[in-house]
């Protein structure tokens, strides 16, 4: 166990400062640092400087990762009905535990609907793009979060101020595409790429016309954006697509578009859709023909969960958070037929939130490595 040091022995100490544990070969010390599980790498960044400094070293994530040592966590963005205060919970699959991130640097009058979220899993980062004030007004804010320091930072604003857009990951670069500007019937067609090495936003090819966003997802290098079936129902949705290699926009096929009809997750590279209709079944794209498949296997818990829901995927599972933050777990198994067909079918079950989760409700959830 390593003990914190008091302060009639700090003089004593002070020569050896620069050890990470006194009496412990660098090595070995290093070894028992990155066996410090999340979120408590914050609080031992606290115990020295030494300690403090390998902790937030880039290099410190990157051994976790060649140690094997790096664990997902689900990172849920929420706010509450009754006090409209946003907040930050980390879910642990493992214990079914949460963690409460520190406050987000954002305005106090933030619209979380307006705000888009992206992450980088493997290097432990996600952001929070946008705002959105109560009198209209949306900001081109960048907020990051580092799990290794559990911290937020504010990065470079966007160039363009935009709300209700997507945005999503591409070969270690953040994109924000479409949604409204200052006016609510402004749709913005400029598309920019954040690069977090650089700290910098760059312009990349424009949308052929402007969308707000109904949702969006990733798959592969292309980012999918579909403002999705709005009442009347009068004009079938338009959506677009955009090729991170080729830096070119073009229209959504005419069966993905019309079949995303709910909320989207990617996994094993497929984009499936929770159907906001119905029985909440799930489907699954098919580019080969450009339709839905049903997902068969059991319902999904609609008792037990209700709307709205935030998806991601972690450890090859589909996680749906719902109201009160209570988690549907979905795992999705795959045979292949004798006709070469795949059969595509998922079992379910629920993780009870805390009481105290009661009055939130999910905005956006995202796996990180940490």
């Amino acid at each position: 166990m390593v003990r914190l040091r008091s302060s009639s022995n700090s003089q004593e100490n002070d020569g050896n400062s620069d050890e990470l544990i006194p009496g412990l070969p660098e090595e070995i010390a290093e070894l028992c640092l990155l066996h410090v599980p999340y979120p408590y790498q914050a609080l031992a960044r606290s115990v020295s400087s030494s300690w403090n400094k390998a902790i937030t070293d880039p290099s410190f994530l990157l051994s976790k990762k060649i140690l094997s040592l790096s664990q997902p966590y689900l990172f849920v963005f929420a706010s509450s009905k009754s006090t409209s205060r946003i907040q930050w919970q980390a879910l642990d699959p493992r214990s079914g535990r949460w963690f409460v991130l520190p406050p987000m640097p954002c305005s106090a009058a933030a619209c979380p609907p307006g705000l888009a979220c992206a992450s980088l899993p493997e290097d432990g980062k996600l952001f929070v793009l946008g705002d959105l004030r109560s009198d209209g007004t949306s900001l081109h804010t960048t907020i990051m979060y580092r799990a290794s320091t559990n911290q937020w930072s504010l990065a470079s604003p966007m160039r363009t101020p935009r709300t209700f857009f997507a945005a999503g990951s591409i070969n270690g670069k953040i994109f924000a595409a479409g949604g409204r500007g200052l006016g609510v019937e402004d749709s913005i067609p400029t598309v920019e790429r954040y690069d977090p090495v650089s700290d910098t936003w760059a312009a990349v090819a424009k949308m052929r016309s402007g969308l707000a966003r109904y949702d969006a997802a990733v798959v592969g290098n292309k980012l999918y954006v579909t403002e999705g079936w709005t009442w009347p129902f009068s004009f079938s949705p338009r959506g677009g697509v955009y090729d991170g290699d080729r830096d070119t926009w073009q229209e959504m096929s005419l069966g993905m578009r019309e079949g995303w009809t709910g909320i989207s997750v990617v996994l094993r590279n497929r984009l499936f859709v929770l159907s906001e209709y119905g029985d909440c079944r799930m489907k699954v794209y098919v580019p080969d023909h450009d339709t839905w498949h049903p997902v068969g296997g059991g319902r999904f818990p609609c008792e037990a969960l209700q709307r709205p829901f935030a998806v991601s995927t972690m450890e090859d599972r589909i996680y749906v958070v719902s109201r009160g933050l209570h988690v549907a777990v979905g795992k999705v198994h795959e045979t292949v037929e004798a006709s070469q067909s795949h059969h595509l079918w998922v079992e379910w079950e629920v993780m009870a939130a805390p009481i105290a989760f009661s009055d939130f409700s999910p905005c956006n959830c995202i796996e990180l490595d940490v």
